[in-house]
């Protein structure tokens, strides 16, 4: 069949470029250690930075959300799908990221590439002479929600402050949405959101933060990237993650309640998709109390110390590790089957690392991509450190 011949082709073609993808299975809860094949692997690839995926309050409380509210959530938030759980989580995510926003509301989906897309084009829905100025570093969500919009945009340089000053001035909507993410996925670093927002409201434009990497992780109070920086502003809309940090799934959107009002009526993804599980809601009322509290705050100190461990411990000449002081380290190599050989001979030794390649990032910067958890142990650190400066020094 001629439609398959073109498809195997294109496989081929990855194939031959060092691009092809294989999923792992995994057999026990997400943590430090996976399971994978009968193999006990020392994991430094998930998003899990505070260790709480399986956490014994979180699982209780998910045990529990089910006993109340059943499985399924049956239908889409506007139909019967918003249930008492839902409301609650929403309600608490409101309190959460508040201090930072006027008028504050949150709205949760089932996944942060749904919310991405509902938040860029919800915002743009009402005005097809809008325009949206987006970081050439942001996730692919934040991407396709540009794409989905139909608007005229506009990618700014990486941090480019400059660069995005003058595309405002230049600028005639009435419209204006610049987004950004907050920690970036893949090279750990900050967006510099307190110049970005003064922009903003120099220019009277929306800043949509994508804080999928700093929700739990930064601020005092595991807040966020608003917290981190000190911002409020009501020309802020908030977008957090609850798979990551969390530990639990979802994500939501928070901002001035118009906002969100404009949202519900206008953004497909969350029109037309089925409510997220219930119990799920209610599990991540506990996960937020643990973010908020005492033991939040225990794990993010540990979490920064391993971040500096790894800085110290890493002697690298050839390869690059990128400059960040959150969870993600990325240590960058450039070609892509190198990468792969450094990825592979790292998880014949027990260390799993995820090896990342276009079109994730940019041809020439693939790279090694380890992320800590505040579930690792100095020791575990220690034994990556040793075997990352091994492997570099002796890597042809």
């Amino acid at each position: 069949m001629e439609l398959l011949k073109q498809l195997q082709q294109q496989l081929h073609t990855l194939e031959d470029h060092q691009l092809i993808r294989k999923r792992r299975t995994v057999d026990t809860p997400c943590g430090p250690r996976l399971n994978v094949g009968g193999r006990e692997l020392l994991a430094f690839c998930t998003n899990d930075y505070l260790g709480l995926a399986n956490h014994r309050k979180i699982k209780l409380a998910l045990q529990e959300g089910a006993a109340i509210y059943g499985v399924g959530s049956g239908a889409a938030p506007l139909i019967s799908g918003h249930s008492r759980a839902h409301a609650m989580l929403e309600e608490r995510l409101a309190q959460f990221v508040g201090a930072h926003l006027e008028q504050p509301r949150a709205l949760s989906f089932c996944t942060g590439y749904m919310a991405n897309l509902a938040v860029i084009t919800g915002l743009t829905a009402g005005d097809k002479d809008a325009e949206i100025f987006s970081e050439q570093l942001n996730h692919a969500s934040l991407i396709d929600g540009v794409r989905l919009s139909r608007v005229k945009a506009h990618v700014y340089p990486h941090a480019d402050l400059q660069a995005l000053e003058e595309l405002l001035k230049a600028s005639k909507a009435a419209t204006k949405v610049v987004v950004t993410d907050s920690v970036f996925s893949m090279d750990g670093n900050l967006a510099p959101l307190p110049q970005l927002l003064a922009l903003c409201e120099q220019h009277n434009a929306w800043l949509v933060v994508d804080d999928a990497h700093g929700f739990g992780t930064l601020g005092d109070n595991g807040h966020g990237a608003l917290e981190h920086f000190n911002l409020r502003s009501p020309y802020l809309v908030y977008m957090g993650t609850l798979g990551k940090a969390a530990g639990v799934s979802g994500a939501f959107v928070a901002a001035h309640e118009t906002v969100i009002e404009t949202l519900i009526h206008k953004a497909r993804p969350y029109i037309f998709t089925t409510a997220k599980p219930p119990a799920l809601a209610h599990a991540l009322l506990t996960s937020l109390d643990l973010l908020e509290g005492e033991e939040g705050r225990t794990r993010r100190a540990h979490l920064k110390v391993l971040v500096a461990q790894l800085d110290d411990g890493l002697r690298l000449e050839r390869w690059q590790r990128l400059p960040s002081q959150t969870a993600i380290q990325p240590i960058l190599i450039g070609d892509n089957g190198v990468t792969m050989r450094a990825g592979a001979a790292l998880y014949e030794q027990g260390f799993w690392v995820g090896a990342i390649r276009p079109p994730t990032v940019a041809a020439g910067t693939s790279r090694l991509r380890v992320t800590l958890s505040a579930a690792h142990s100095g020791m575990e650190v220690a034994k990556l450190i040793t075997a990352i400066n091994a492997l570099e020094r002796d890597f042809k």
